[in-house]
């Protein structure tokens, strides 16, 4: 076991603590390790907070986020904010979303419409117009996966640096619930027979950058969370929570530093003891990696000090998919596109060995995302901002998206026409593309893998990077590249298990569950 890094907190000075990069776990740090008395820097190499989850403005009135684009599961991230004395819902505006999404299956004969809701009867009408047969398997999987969530909580919720971790009764429940032996799709089967039923269920393995049919068994529950928990959007754009985030930190006293890139951290032996950026030494007691995890480890830490991960894992490593993003300004309105469109091919399955081969898709899946359906502050009014995001491989298989670019955007806007936007391209009035190259060269994202390290059972538990980062002292993780994994809730709580690791190596006080105990109700104790 690490020896702490400083004296107890009564008997020295304030612990100062570096933060590489303003993404969602970046931020979840600096404002509970602020709390509980740490002095925290937080280094940016951009001028804005959020990383890819920010929302972007243009010059003609358009707002779009980057990323992600819905918030899922708030409870972590209000507990987050309660443990720093402040209240999500006071510094952000939610809205819960009914229908949830559109899910749009392609066809022989025609397209089969579902528009998820949270509201159960509803859901099951929605299931018998498809798949009769496939009702009586919802409360089912509503039922097993409750208790699913519940069993994996320890999982999910404590840092796993060995295997030693998981020799805990209540570890070993929760792994009893992995099935590793079975994906999402084989799980499914137990409730839904229906193929398309299924994919309703399980194509939220994309938010990991995942193929249902090989992404683990456990991973059910990231559907279950949206109808139990709700799928919100945030008024304004989801990077409002990112700014929301900031905001809190700041009043806790959180020193941020933008258009900052980090050349290195420092260490004294194995001893991280600060960083080195614009040519200065800053100093701290303690260092949290938030930037993404293939791009930055080897740039900033030595290969002697991370021998579980050194270059040649880190290359032969799996990663997720990317992804092909445009984001267009369009003048008129697009009444018959949903808030959440998913539009699955009827080569759905095909898209997905096209992508594990390295091959963009012809006829892709996607998800459209029309947030003007919901939110009139994100176009102009009489106008409409739609974002378009398409599965693409990453970078490994080396597609030059120079020559590919201007093919892919005609087909990517047929698919939207075809969806019932007419003439889209005489009404563009705003676009901007991002593509797996973009992803990489404009925002260090590793191999353009937009959803990060897969996470497949070899990549999860101790066989991810460690939230105290294994070889070395005074390095921390947070993000989706270190455990427990990605997406936005797991981020928030992966920021918890860093943070709670972290503030025991400093020898501050740390509560049982949700962080922090903050540094006002240390001093009332």
């Amino acid at each position: 076991m690490n020896a702490p890094l400083a004296a107890p907190h009564t008997n020295r000075p304030r612990a100062k603590v570096a933060i590489i990069g303003a993404g969602p776990g970046g931020l979840a740090a600096a404002m509970q390790l602020a709390a509980a008395g740490v002095q925290v820097c937080v280094f940016e190499k951009d001028s804005v907070v959020g990383g890819r989850t920010r929302t972007m403005a243009t010059a003609e009135g358009y707002r779009f986020d980057l990323g992600p684009t819905f918030f899922l599961y708030p409870l972590i991230l209000q507990e987050i904010f309660a443990s720093c004395g402040a209240n999500l819902e006071d510094e952000i505006d939610m809205i819960r979303l009914d229908p949830q999404y559109r899910l749009i299956f392609e066809g022989e004969g025609g397209p089969a419409i579902l528009d998820a809701t949270p509201d159960m009867a509803r859901m099951a009408e929605q299931i018998r117009a498809i798949a009769p047969a496939d009702v009586a398997g919802l409360e089912r999987f509503m039922s097993e996966n409750r208790v699913k969530l519940e069993a994996f909580r320890p999982i999910l919720e404590n840092p796993i640096l060995s295997p030693a971790d998981l020799l805990s009764i209540p570890m070993l429940k929760g792994l009893m619930r992995l099935r590793p032996h079975l994906s999402v799709d084989q799980d499914l089967r137990k409730y839904f027979a229906d193929p398309r039923i299924r994919l309703a269920f399980s194509f939220q393995t994309k938010y990991l950058g995942m193929s249902p049919f090989k992404c683990p068994a456990l991973f059910t529950i990231l559907s279950f969370l949206e109808y139990e928990h709700g799928v919100f959007h945030v008024r304004g754009g989801l990077g409002g929570v990112s700014e929301a985030m900031a905001r809190v930190a700041q009043r806790l006293g959180v020193e941020f530093r933008f258009n900052t890139t980090v050349d290195r951290i420092a260490f004294a032996g194995k001893r991280a003891i600060g960083l080195e950026a614009g040519g200065q030494h800053i100093a701290a007691d303690a260092v949290v990696m938030n930037a993404d995890f293939a791009h930055a480890m080897p740039k900033l830490v030595p290969p002697g000090l991370r021998k579980t991960w050194s270059d040649k894992k880190i290359d032969k490593a799996n990663y997720s998919c990317s992804t092909f993003m445009l984001y267009l300004g369009i003048e008129g309105e697009c009444p018959a596109i949903q808030h959440h469109n998913v539009l699955l091919s009827r080569e759905y399955m095909e898209n997905i060995a096209q992508i594990e081969r390295g091959v963009i898709p012809a006829v892709p899946s996607l998800y459209l995302h029309n947030p003007s359906a919901t939110d009139d502050t994100m176009a102009p009014p009489g106008h409409t901002a739609l974002y378009l995001l398409v599965p693409v491989p990453n970078l490994r298989f080396g597609t030059d998206w120079q020559k590919e670019l201007a093919p892919f955007r005609e087909i990517a806007l047929d698919r939207i026409q075809a969806l019932g936007v007419p003439n889209i391209r005489e009404r563009i009035r705003y676009e901007k593309i991002v593509t797996p190259q973009a992803w990489l060269d404009d925002y260090a994202v590793g191999y353009g893998a937009t959803f990060n390290l897969s996470h497949e059972i070899g990549q999860m538990l101790h066989w991810r990077p460690g939230n105290r980062f294994q070889n070395t002292q005074g390095l921390y993780l947070v993000g989706g590249g270190t455990h427990p994994g990605s997406g936005l809730p797991v981020i928030y709580e992966g920021a918890r298990i860093t943070t709670r690791l972290l503030q025991a190596d400093l020898g501050l006080p740390v509560s049982e569950r949700g962080g922090v105990l903050p540094a006002y109700a240390v001093a009332a104790q």
